[in-house]
């Protein structure tokens, strides 16, 4: 269990935490949490009982009734900062949740992962036999972690070559600006 998750309690009230605190402005369902932050959902609505409790969300009503974070919390701030600059996910814990998908080639990271509001991707894989339906769980089991939703893109090792080779403007954008590189099995530089 990571260490902030025994700080909290429980990983599903850190995930919940995570969801609420960096999605401020987006209400939502119980259900709807549980499946984002990929927690069960009794562990869920116990998680949001208590958070109600402490004033860190509040219910948003409507045709349904929804959870939002609590700007007016009195450590909102202090809570969202902390929770930012202590969230990250290991390269490797990365480069093992997506090798689900297929074989992995390079993944390179944009965007959310290096600050760079402008670039239209924070997660881009290449790799071969990539099978669409287990990265897109790959990707969600991230995004739990985070308690971010990433935007990504994948492409077979020879459609990546090809759009290299065309100067591609999805993958201008991302070598262009910031990024790190996770995986690289292409020798690709990446100020290139």
């Amino acid at each position: 269990m990571e260490p902030l998750a025994r700080l909290f309690g429980n990983p599903a009230r850190l995930k919940l935490l995570r969801l609420f605190l960096f999605n401020d402005d987006t209400a939502f369902t119980t259900t709807e949490a549980a499946f984002r932050s990929k927690t069960a959902k009794a562990a869920a609505r116990k998680e949001i009982t208590l958070l109600l409790q402490t004033g860190v969300v509040r219910k948003k009503t409507g045709k349904t009734v929804c959870i939002i974070a609590n700007k007016r919390f009195t450590h909102y701030d202090s809570l969202k900062t902390f929770l930012r600059d202590s969230t990250d996910i290991s390269d490797a814990d990365m480069t093992a949740v997506l090798k689900r998908a297929g074989a992995l080639r390079l993944v390179m990271l944009s965007g959310l992962f290096t600050g760079a509001i402008e670039s239209k991707v924070d997660l881009m894989i290449v790799g071969d036999r990539l099978d669409d339906k287990k990265l897109g769980n790959a990707v969600h089991a991230l995004e739990a972690e985070l308690g971010r939703e990433l935007r990504y893109a994948s492409f077979s090792t020879e459609e990546f070559k090809y759009r290299r080779g065309v100067y591609d403007r999805l993958l201008r954008d991302v070598f262009d600006y910031p990024n790190r590189m996770v995986l690289d099995r292409l020798g690709i530089t990446p100020a290139s």
